[in-house]
């Protein structure tokens, strides 16, 4: 990665539709979350007719996208990728700063969808892959049963790793043989945008397509009768806008939505440089603004002080500060609604008697002002404290003792959402016990977090955390459905008529 890439210069994105780039009257202006004052750039503001546009592109384009074999769109979709990488560093400068993160995560964000993508195209032998099911005693049919994608596809993904996060869905939407129009978030565009429209210029027009602009304005992507499928990462709240939306033309969904993540380390937890390491960047990365960050640390009783110990040497060496600048190790939150919430859920536990140990220094000069935070730690809150029950999306972790394994696994999961979960110790019998139990979609064994996911798995919410899974082969048949061609098997049925 260069340690000299910068931008100065305002980014400008348009609309990317059938093929063609459009530029709009109308645009959004882009804050930078560390800079008061300071627009990174300007984004397209699609109309409701270019939204149309978009869905008319895209359907055009399925007929002949679909009638091509797994094996000639992978072929398509791995030249499309080829020199993605070369403007990278340019990417991540501008992703940086519309996002607030520091510039090595903005960097790995593109990275994370370069690798999602490839692994999807591994997957094309598979993607055609049905079975027969054969005449038996009773039933004269031979059944086919094959796979067939489902039309246009609309992928929304958030503001916190929108590349990473499209990654896990649209490449293995189309593998599957859809059309798709993306939808980056509208308060950090740009970057997304940008990735996009440089691998869509190497596909058929129409084939992927990428629309920014005003939420009010978009709804034909999710209510429109021509979109067979919305991919939808982003809140719980926003999950169930977006299911009320799809519900009116019966528009299928998959939702990847917060979490409220619990860690239990169990009394013989290894609590090494190594581990302590993990479990620090499992909550803080990002400023605490991943779904699957820990959000809840249960620690035995006998190991709090040395957990509370660790973590709290490495947020001394926090350096809270402009993503772009060297030495940063946290940014600021993307916006100054969740800076307040954020805020008001460590004044609540404050007051409410809890310890609460905050560290690191705000930065001055133009950074005054901006969307940064001194991270927290929360030592044995009361449970029904909003720092517990709420996805906190920000740098602040509840750490709270137990005594017993069961206690442990129940406050684990008392909770709304079932996103991901992790299990400290040093013992497999008692990983797989306690990770058995854990009600979520994804756990973890001695570590956490969106940088240890293993990418061919699949990857889904469990309860308000949303529901369908993403990645791996699952992830390609959320994009299919299944069709059934039954041969009668004239022998067989005389045979069974007698």
């Amino acid at each position: 990665m260069s340690d000299t890439i910068s931008t100065t210069a305002e980014v400008r994105t348009g609309l990317y539709i059938g093929g063609e780039e459009r530029q709009t009257t109308a645009t959004l202006d882009i804050p930078d979350p560390g800079k008061p004052g300071v627009i990174v750039g300007h984004a397209a503001a699609a109309t409701p007719q270019d939204v149309d546009d978009a869905i008319a592109a895209a359907k055009a384009a399925f007929p002949a996208w679909s009638a091509l074999s797994a094996a000639e769109r992978a072929e398509q979709m791995r030249a499309a990728l080829v020199g993605i990488a070369e403007e990278r560093d340019a990417d991540a400068a501008i992703l940086s700063q519309e996002n607030g993160k520091i510039r090595f995560e903005a960097w790995i964000d593109s990275l994370v969808f370069e690798i999602r993508w490839n692994l999807a195209l591994m997957l094309a032998d598979e993607v055609e892959t049905g079975k027969v099911l054969p005449v038996v005693p009773g039933i004269p049919v031979e059944t086919t049963v094959s796979y067939q994608p489902l039309g246009v596809v609309t992928v929304i993904v958030p503001f916190n790793w929108p590349i990473a996060i499209l990654g896990a869905a649209l490449p293995h939407a189309l593998l599957a043989g859809n059309t798709a129009i993306v939808k980056p978030p509208p308060s950090a565009p740009l970057a997304t945008t940008r990735v996009v429209q440089r691998i869509a210029e190497k596909l058929p027009p129409g084939v992927l397509n990428v629309v920014t602009g005003k939420d009010a304005d978009m709804a034909a992507l999710i209510s429109s009768d021509d979109i067979a499928k919305v991919c939808f990462t982003g809140s719980v709240g926003g999950g169930k806008r977006i299911m009320e939306m799809a519900s009116k033309s019966l528009t299928r969904v998959t939702l990847e939505l917060g979490g409220n993540d619990a860690a239990v380390f169990l009394d013989d937890a290894i609590l090494d440089d190594t581990h302590l390491d993990r479990i620090y960047a499992a909550v803080f990365d990002t400023t605490g603004q991943i779904c699957m960050n820990a959000k809840r640390l249960y620690v035995h009783r006998s190991r709090l002080d040395e957990l509370v110990d660790g973590l709290s040497a490495r947020l001394g060496r926090a350096v809270i500060g402009y993503g772009l600048d060297e030495g940063t190790t946290m940014g600021p939150l993307h916006s100054p609604v969740q800076k307040a919430f954020v805020s008001e859920i460590i004044e609540e536990a404050k007051d409410a008697g809890a310890d609460v140990r905050e560290f690191g220094e705000l930065p001055g000069g133009d950074l005054a002002g901006g969307n940064f935070l001194r991270p927290a730690i929360v030592i044995d809150p009361d449970p029904s404290l909003r720092v517990v029950t709420q996805e906190q999306f920000g740098p602040v972790i509840p750490i709270i003792p137990f005594d017993s394994e069961d206690e442990a696994i129940a406050a684990a999961n008392d909770t709304w959402g079932g996103l991901c979960g992790s299990v400290w110790t040093a013992d497999v019998d008692s990983a797989n016990r306690v990770g058995s139990k854990l009600v979520c979609g994804y756990v973890w064994v001695n570590d956490h977090g969106a940088t240890r996911l293993d990418l061919r798995a699949p990857f889904g919410g469990m309860k308000q955390s949303g529901f369908g899974r993403e990645q791996g082969i699952e992830g390609v048949r959320a994009f299919q459905d299944t069709r059934s061609i039954a041969h009668i098997d004239a022998e067989a049925l005389a045979a069974q008529a007698h």
